[in-house]
């Protein structure tokens, strides 16, 4: 029986992002960094009523968007969906989605929850109903938060997306080598020849608080410039993982058509194939 695992982009094994909420002056410095050591983040921003101090459009496009950046919904108010009845966490989402997009002139498809997000359920309402009103406004995916950990998984569920680890967790620096110590070449046992994604997330004032610069980039230094890592946003990794769940196979698996926009790239019994949109490729015996 083969063995079949997804690729990122350029048959790479691995891939790193970042997501910072709250649209604050401290992203500025923060997303000059990401772009220093060639990574790509998202960013994630409330309402101008909300936040007064956030981006112009021309400063979005100079500072975040031009860099490859993504602008994501963080929430009109700043308020838990799951303490919300679903009408506010509707207009909530709207909201912010409708005023982003008009100072990005662009799609905004992605989210980060506000405050305690999905964590803490009210009396309002629950997760189903949540996930349900954000795939009717059309969020491919939202980040929730609190689960660190060092498993390097991609999210069965795009919807409750548990990133890595916060930039202040006390294991970063040993997760981050462990994560570049990974082994997902021919060699590795089968299981563990998944793709990886190291996810980190925070907020770019808590550098300031903290005083500590210096830990972003030491941060990014260690993970830059590796081969081995597809540097990429939030929506990219939601957007590239859809299209690979949508190839086609044959009945024997021998055939794959590829029906989406995207190349796909998969490791086939340690032999790497890519799909161009539209094409089907046959596997060797």
């Amino acid at each position: 029986m083969r063995t079949v695992f997804m690729r990122y982009p350029g048959g790479k094994a691995k891939a790193v992002t970042f997501s910072y909420d709250d649209g604050v002056p401290q992203d500025k410095r923060l997303a000059e960094i990401f772009h220093k050591y060639g990574m790509k983040a998202t960013f994630n921003f409330n309402n101008e009523e909300n936040r007064p101090f956030n981006y112009s459009k021309e400063e979005i496009k100079e500072y975040f968007l031009s860099k490859g950046h993504e602008i994501a919904v963080h929430g009109a108010n700043h308020r838990a969906n799951g303490n919300m009845r679903p009408i506010e966490g509707i207009k909530d989402v709207l909201d912010c989605r409708l005023q982003l997009e008009e100072r990005c002139d662009s799609i905004i498809r992605g989210m980060a929850y506000p405050d305690t997000g999905i964590t803490q359920m009210g009396s309002m309402g629950d997760y189903a109903q949540i996930k349900n009103y954000l795939q009717e406004l059309d969020i491919a995916y939202a980040r929730t938060l609190a689960g660190d950990n060092d498993s390097f998984m991609l999210p069965q569920d795009f919807h409750a997306w548990m990133p890595s680890a916060h930039h202040n967790n006390a294991k970063i620096m040993e997760w981050i080598d462990k994560f570049l110590a990974i082994d997902i070449s021919e060699k590795a046992y089968h299981a563990k020849r998944v793709s990886r994604l190291f996810y980190i997330w925070g907020h770019s004032y808590e550098f300031d608080n903290k005083d500590n610069w210096e830990h972003m980039e030491e941060i990014c230094e260690r993970l830059a410039h590796n081969d081995e890592i597809w540097y990429a946003t939030n929506i990219e990794i939601c957007d590239y993982v859809q299209a690979y769940k949508r190839l086609q196979y044959s009945a024997n698996g021998r055939r794959i058509y590829n029906p989406t926009l995207y190349t796909i790239w998969l490791d086939i019994d340690k032999k790497l194939y890519s799909v161009k949109p539209g094409e089907t490729i046959c596997i060797d015996e």
